[in-house]
């Protein structure tokens, strides 16, 4: 029996060495996870923990001084750009070093090394798909262009080299939780990665298009029923920049807008063709977007301007934004920065502000490529048969042998689609990718330009090197000026060009060129008082290029009523417009919605048609009109137009969000009211009626639940990265808001960063935003900014001065300085 009980507890034993050490069970070895000494205990920071520190590093020219207040935002004061530097990439990688690196893991196609292949495979697929897209291409190009100004070579070098003075004094008990948990440790920071960071935020905000998808409406559509459902003038288009004389577009096109001769028969073909079940899954969220407006000081009530900035992306923890102040004896900025990149890249200083939104131009394309052979040795173009390049992708997969994935580049540039991608037996296209990311280029140099500028000249010579992607940049002066551009390097196209795929085989369908900078939309100073984006389109049909397809309406349109018909604003009024809620999409749609027979309804149906009756088109906190319009509205939409696309059976593209709306006005008749898989002939009273019905089952579900008020049945979250561990991530916010909406915050995503900034001579600014300054879980300062965020209060942005030191706002102070 002693024989036995020892062999029991040798078996336990052995069971407890293998559980604790092994990573068939966890990423990381449990032992290591539960170790008192090294484990994840080590991440509970102390709710009294100091952040004052003495460091010493040898690469450093002189003193910096950091002060850290109560909000834990770090106010660096250096005496040199090199050391402010260095200290900002410390300091990212200090409160931010797992999500930083994380992402440029992202970018770079590499998350199956960390992951493994993902269920169904879909990581790998998402790692091929940034290879194929070119992501690290793109951001080698790149970094050779930022080498080639010593001042931006200096910049990203010093930060990389304050990134890696952090890592390299990491401890394994140190080490950010996530790295702990999926078993891995943190390279070293190259400028490189701050280029593949860089370009991760042109995949976010320039990556997205639907050319496959308008390719197969093109070929399943009759063209009047193609511009039925996807015109782009849209009948309640505010532009951004209005053609007024005061900011004249273009009398003509500075560049050739013929199309080529053979367009009518290669391009606009509305007949049946070779149609696409190519799927791109890893599109960006459309929603990606912001708004931004800058009031003169003719409209306030102070006589100096307000700006105003809120960027639209995912909502993440740890937070994408990272606020802090950057100071030398030359200037001191503010505002939020990219763990990962250097300076301040939405903020202002102690002469400007300035803001962004995404311009949404279209400036990627897919070009048919018809290869020699089935090596893709060489491709036809121009006549002739010119040779390939390849690049093979060696993609590294936890715990599986690498994979091998070859990319084919053509002079337009990789081929993403092809037959060892994303096809199906019926796809025979080789399509090739267009895109403006893979140019070489040095927005960098643009937020240097920022931090730093005095004025509006300061401003446009900075903005110049912003090339992709586009993006409106708003402008205030405390010297009374405001002014909007739509900056980047935007394709000259003809109408229609490039939404659908293009002849590759010679050089007719390519691009023409760029349009000049001074082309751009913009206006300096305008007579109404105020400037303003929100992603709409830049530019009215008299603007002599076309833009693109797909942009939202109701934010700008809902802008610029309040800004037209606000009395003297101050920054109180501005915060409180960021956050406001009326859904103008309902406002306009309210008497096709109300002309709904009564005596079509059922009891149950009638009773959501009172809610919405009483209801104020106000997408607030507590409103059930909100549930319900928004259900009913989704549902008439499918009831309108699912037949005919469940008919053709393809990936499509959706009309935007005014399409319907306008359709209705236009037209009570609209031909896509009838359904095409029924005898009889719908009409518009009959649809109103059954989508509301379909709409009630959905309602008296959410009602059941307790869930029928616009927040909960919304459900707004912020994710942790990972996606998949709860107790990082913030569930079940009482947030309003929606799309088409100011407030334009959906279930995981939203105004990531709001910033007020009211030009006084000591600046008066506000900004939060739905995070927290550090990346540690286990910090109090992880999410800290969250539950004021979905309340709609702000933090004061204090712009601090040295001798200010000594205020009481400042908790902490670390001190920089060389070794010797």
């Amino acid at each position: 029996m002693r024989f036995v009980s020892l062999a029991v507890a040798a078996l336990v034993t052995i069971g407890l060495i293998f559980l604790f050490n092994t990573r068939q069970v966890l990423p990381a070895p449990l032992g290591r996870l539960l170790s008192p000494q090294h484990g994840i205990w080590q991440n509970a920071e102390p709710a009294d923990q100091s952040f004052s520190e003495e460091l010493k590093f040898a690469s450093l020219k002189g003193k910096v001084e950091v002060y850290i207040d109560e909000k834990l935002v770090p106010h660096v004061f250096a005496e040199n750009d090199e050391d402010l530097y260095f200290v900002q990439g410390f300091l990212h990688a200090k409160f931010r070093l797992w999500q930083m690196e994380f992402q440029t893991h992202a970018a770079a196609g590499r998350l199956s090394e960390i992951l493994g292949e993902g269920p169904g495979g879909r990581i790998l697929e998402y790692d091929r798909n940034m290879r194929r897209l070119g992501m690290v291409y793109a951001a080698e190009r790149s970094l050779n262009e930022m080498e080639k100004t010593p001042a931006s070579k200096l910049i990203y070098d010093a930060y990389a080299e304050g990134v890696n003075a952090y890592i390299s004094q990491l401890t394994e008990s140190q080490l950010p939780i996530e790295y702990k948990l999926l078993g891995y440790y943190p390279e070293k920071w190259t400028p490189f990665k701050t280029a593949l960071f860089l370009k991760y935020m042109s995949f976010d905000l320039a990556g997205r298009e639907d050319d496959l998808e308008f390719t197969n409406a093109r070929d399943n559509f009759s063209k009047s029923d193609f511009e039925k459902l996807f015109y782009y003038l849209a009948d309640s288009l505010k532009p951004i920049v209005p053609n007024t004389p005061e900011s004249p577009y273009p009398a003509m096109a500075s560049i050739d807008l013929n199309p080529p001769l053979t367009a009518d028969s290669l391009y606009f073909s509305y007949k049946k063709g070779d149609s696409l079940t190519y799927a791109d899954t890893n599109k960006p969220n459309r929603e990606n977007g912001s708004n931004n407006w800058a009031v003169a000081g003719s409209r306030t009530k102070s006589g100096r301007p307000i700006l105003c900035n809120d960027p639209h992306l995912g909502l993440n923890l740890p937070s994408l934004w990272f606020e802090m102040q950057l100071s030398t004896p030359e200037f001191s900025s503010y505002g939020a920065s990219f763990p990962g990149s250097p300076n301040i890249i939405i903020g202002f200083n102690e002469n400007i502000a300035w803001g962004v939104t995404n311009a949404g131009r279209d400036v990627k394309d897919y070009f048919d490529i018809e290869f020699q052979d089935e090596q893709k040795t060489a491709y036809k173009y121009n006549g002739q048969w010119m040779p390939t390049e390849k690049r093979v992708e060696i993609l590294k997969v936890k715990g599986q042998p690498d994979r091998l994935d070859t990319v084919v580049y053509t002079n337009y540039g990789p081929v993403m689609f092809d037959d060892a991608f994303r096809a199906k037996e019926r796809d025979t296209r080789h399509l090739s990718v267009r895109w403006k990311a893979h140019d070489p280029s040095n927005e960098g140099l643009t937020f240097y330009g920022l931090n730093r500028a005095k004025g509006y000249e300061d401003y446009l010579a900075a903005i110049k090197h912003f090339t992709c992607p586009g993006q409106n940049f708003v402008f205030a002066s405390r010297t009374g000026d405001i002014a909007i551009w739509q900056q980047g390097q935007f394709p000259a196209k003809w109408k229609r060009q490039g939404d659908f795929i293009m002849p590759g085989i010679d050089s007719s369908f390519e691009w023409k060129g760029m349009i000049a900078q001074e082309e751009n939309p913009h206006q300096l100073n305008p007579a109404r008082g105020y400037v303003s984006s929100a992603n709409q389109l830049s530019a009215d049909g008299s603007y002599p290029y076309y833009t693109g397809n797909v942009f939202p309406v109701y934010r700008g349109y809902m802008i610029n009523r309040m800004l037209d018909s606000a009395g003297p604003v101050g920054p109180e009024e501005m915060m409180k417009m960021q956050c406001d809620n009326y859904n103008i999409r309902a406002e306009l749609s309210r008497d096709i919605l109300m002309s709904t027979k009564d005596s079509l309804l059922d009891d149950a149906s009638r009773k959501y048609f009172e809610i919405y009756r009483k209801w104020d088109n106000r997408n607030d906190v507590g409103s059930e009109g909100a549930t319900v319009y928004h259900l009913w509205w989704g549902a008439l939409e499918k009831a309108v137009w699912e037949d005919e696309y469940d008919k053709i059976g393809l990936p499509l593209p959706w009309p935007t969000e005014n399409v319907l709306v306008e359709s209705l006005h236009r037209d009570s008749a609209y031909s896509f009211l009838d359904n095409v898989n029924t005898p009889g002939v719908e009409t518009l009273e009959q649809l109103l009626a059954s989508s509301l019905r379909t709409a009630t089952d959905s309602l008296e579900k959410l009602s059941a639940a307790g869930k029928l008020s616009w927040e909960k049945a919304k459900d707004t979250h912020i994710n942790h990265l990972l996606r998949v561990i709860e107790p990082f991530s913030r569930l079940h916010l009482p947030v309003g808001g929606g799309k088409g909406i100011i407030n334009a915050t959906g279930p995981d995503h939203g105004p990531s960063w709001r910033m007020v900034v009211h030009m006084t001579d000591g600046i008066e600014a506000y900004g939060i935003y739905p995070g927290g300054q550090s990346g540690n879980p286990g910090s109090r300062y992880y999410d800290n900014f969250v539950d004021d965020w979905a309340a709609g209060k702000y933090n004061q942005l204090w712009l601090m001065k040295k001798e200010e030191k000594g205020d009481a706002r400042v908790k902490w102070t670390m001190t920089f300085a060389n070794t010797k």
